[in-house]
């Protein structure tokens, strides 16, 4: 179990070279920039040793080599989760999520396969105790504060309780990461009346006002983006689409903003006028700023990559790990769940 206060100790995390479509060059490359930008955590790589030395030796960069744990097989893209995890076991996923759960490391980044590493941290790093199934959560952009979705697609459907506890994992990860005080959370729904909404949220919103949350109700999608919630819930399916839909929003713009720019010399000279203050306003649209997110409610800290992360992507999840576990998270989930046990 992990300490209630807040760690001393240095954190160990170990970050999956091998994940990710341009592994392992970007993992590397990212784990040792987020190394030389904080070095209050110890940074373990897993996967091919030669490769990742190949790596190091080909950016002139400086790390211990010693700290290169060796896993020869890797989990593809393509390959089923649960099955992989079963027959590729010295595959660097399988290997990363096994030293968390030996307590050898307190952190586990990826940016491979996301079913592999949701399946790894579940089952070998196993559940927070009290928690049916765990979360993933997604920072949406918004006018105003912070807008966290959970859950985004560790699992398709949800039971009332299940809404319960990511609500109770958001609020924290709300108020400890992103430093909202008292965080507002709401269901998504069809409708923000208290009859709107099918049986699982109905259900999930009678068990949130027996909480000392601050539960608001129902809210509809146009509320994810006005910032007025700070956690939003729903089951994985709902949650995903959302995601996804977010994520082909900031290549639009970007393609609109070329099509105008191709259609004339003036209007090339009007976006290159404002091209800086688009990209501070676009930043938060871009998901290497954020890094990857984490599945919160397994016993360590799981940080998922997209698969197409770029160097800053790894170092942005490799930093989020290191401020997780200096924030003592996985304590304070297990506090708060074991609060809520007679509800959940």
């Amino acid at each position: 179990m992990y300490n209630s206060e807040s760690n001393t100790k240095k954190c160990r995390i170990v970050v999956d070279a091998m994940g990710g479509d341009f592994a392992p060059q970007n993992a590397v490359i990212g784990a040792i920039q987020a190394y030389n930008e904080n070095k209050n955590f110890e940074l373990f790589l897993v996967g091919k040793e030669d490769e990742i030395k190949k790596v190091i030796k080909e950016n002139n960069l400086t790390y211990d080599s010693s700290k290169i744990i060796n896993a020869d097989q890797v989990i593809e893209m393509g390959d089923s989760p649960t099955n992989a995890i079963k027959t590729k076991q010295d595959s660097s996923i399988v290997v990363g999520a096994k030293l968390v759960s030996d307590k050898k490391a307190d952190a586990f980044v990826s940016a491979g396969n996301t079913g592999a590493m949701m399946a790894a941290s579940t089952l070998i790093m196993g559940r927070i105790p009290g928690v049916g199934r765990p979360t993933i959560g997604a920072l949406m952009p918004s006018k105003a504060g912070t807008s966290l979705v959970f859950d985004v697609g560790a699992s398709v459907d949800s039971k009332p309780k299940h809404l319960l506890e990511y609500a109770i994992m958001g609020t924290i990860f709300a108020k400890e990461i992103y430093g909202v005080e008292n965080p507002r959370v709401g269901i998504l729904s069809v409708g923000e009346e208290e009859s709107k909404g099918n049986e699982v949220s109905l259900a999930a919103a009678a068990m949130l006002k027996k909480t000392n949350l601050n539960f608001i109700g129902n809210i509809e999608g146009r509320d994810i983006l006005e910032g007025s919630v700070n956690v939003i819930v729903c089951d994985g399916f709902v949650g995903n689409v959302l995601l996804k839909f977010g994520e082909g929003v900031l290549s639009l713009l970007k393609a609109k903003f070329k099509q105008y720019a191709s259609k004339g010399l003036l209007n090339k000279l009007k976006i290159l006028l404002v091209k800086n203050a688009m990209r501070e306003i676009l930043k938060d649209f871009d998901y290497q700023e954020h890094g990857g997110v984490p599945l919160l409610g397994v016993n360590g800290i799981s940080i998922i990559g997209h698969g197409s992360s770029t160097p800053k992507a790894i170092k942005n999840m490799v930093l989020r790990a290191n401020e997780m576990y200096e924030k003592n998270l996985i304590a304070k989930i297990e506090s708060s769940i074991k609060q809520y046990s007679n509800i959940i």
